[in-house]
């Protein structure tokens, strides 16, 4: 069986008719004791620039869990300092060197060659299809306004208000900037497609922070302009937006296959909201702390909401968290693929 028929790319499309296809967000990542291993060996940014360590620690949920989707290793905020916005990736979270906090500081932002200067990340991905051969893989990306989060703040943040202020503030300045990460994500996500990923994802990580007037103006028309022009590279194009539920009539009108719910929302809530889309999602992480039995039977009562399963990609509602325990992830994937 070809990837092209693997339950996880027929859920995209709504034609799964086998056991439901479920895979982690960040399940390559703290919580495992292999990937721990390797990440002291080299720092997170060595780790995103060595291709066979990115196919290394792809390699390990998959055969661990018996998952049905690998997704790319890497970090959303991989793409700036060849943008001219250096970044460095602290402990506590990324910072960049300098924020954009004037419209005359977009103008240091920059186009640039995404296969010259991200050769790293395609090679990672030619590494991962020779270890995952029959594995679909997804490519993924942060959407423009996410990005833009971080280049006006600086770092993270609980509520990013400096940015919400500076799209008002200067929209003209916000327009040009989220104009170039657009650009950049399309061609971004192009040659990660081109480089062998079988599915995108983009993550509006920081989307739901905004009100409905300033999603539809400063997220979902960028999303909607990339999502168009990679509709032709045939591969299914999956949206991930925290805080899913104020938008969701918004995101329906979307042009993609895939919608990924987070923890907030009722999964068959959200599905009927998405008619012809699949869903993905949405278990709370911190369930998976929990006794055994609340595990199985939450996770039974989100598949028995819904009535369409051939639609749907089981997932958690949000990333995995560390010291997440292992044998609950063993029985999450268990109770997943034997509920048909």
């Amino acid at each position: 069986m070809g990837v092209e028929n693997s339950g996880f790319i027929r859920a995209c499309y709504g034609r799964n008719d086998g056991h439901i296809p479920i895979w982690i967000m960040r399940q390559a990542g703290r919580y495992l004791p292999d990937y721990l291993a390797v990440r002291r060996q080299v720092t997170f940014e060595q780790l995103c620039r060595s291709p066979k360590l990115i196919a290394e620690v792809v390699r390990q949920p998959v055969h661990k869990f018996g998952l049905d989707a690998a997704i790319l290793f890497s970090d959303i905020l991989i793409i700036l300092d060849a943008m001219g916005a250096t970044v460095s990736f602290k402990e506590g979270g990324p910072e960049l060197a300098k924020a954009i906090t004037t419209p005359d500081d977009v103008s240091r932002l920059c186009d640039f060659d995404v296969r010259t200067e991200l050769p790293f990340v395609y090679d990672g991905i030619r590494e991962i299809k020779q270890v995952l051969p029959d594995t679909p893989l997804i490519g993924f990306a942060g959407s423009p306004f996410t990005i833009a989060c971080y280049l006006v703040e600086g770092k993270g943040s609980k509520n990013f208000e400096t940015v919400k202020q500076f799209v008002h503030q200067y929209p003209a300045a916000a327009d040009k900037m989220m104009s170039l990460v657009t650009d950049v994500t399309v061609r971004y996500l192009d040659a990660q497609i081109a480089a062998g990923c079988d599915a995108i994802q983009l993550f509006d990580s920081w989307g739901g922070i905004l009100s409905r007037d300033d999603y539809r103006d400063w997220s979902l028309r960028w999303t909607k302009e990339i999502f168009a022009k990679l509709k032709s590279r045939g591969v299914p194009r999956i949206l991930f937006v925290n805080n899913l539920a104020p938008y969701i009539d918004m995101v329906g009108e979307l042009d993609c296959e895939v919608v990924g719910v987070d923890y907030r929302m009722d999964l068959r809530a959200a599905a009927d909201a998405l008619p012809g889309k699949a869903v993905q999602g949405n278990l709370e992480p911190s369930v998976l702390f929990g006794p055994t039995e609340k595990l199985v039977d939450t996770t039974r009562r989100i598949l028995d909401s819904l009535d369409n399963h051939n639609r749907l990609i089981f997932n958690l509602g949000h990333g995995i968290r560390p010291a997440t325990p292992i044998d609950a992830v063993e029985t999450l994937v268990k109770t997943v693929h034997e509920y048909r």
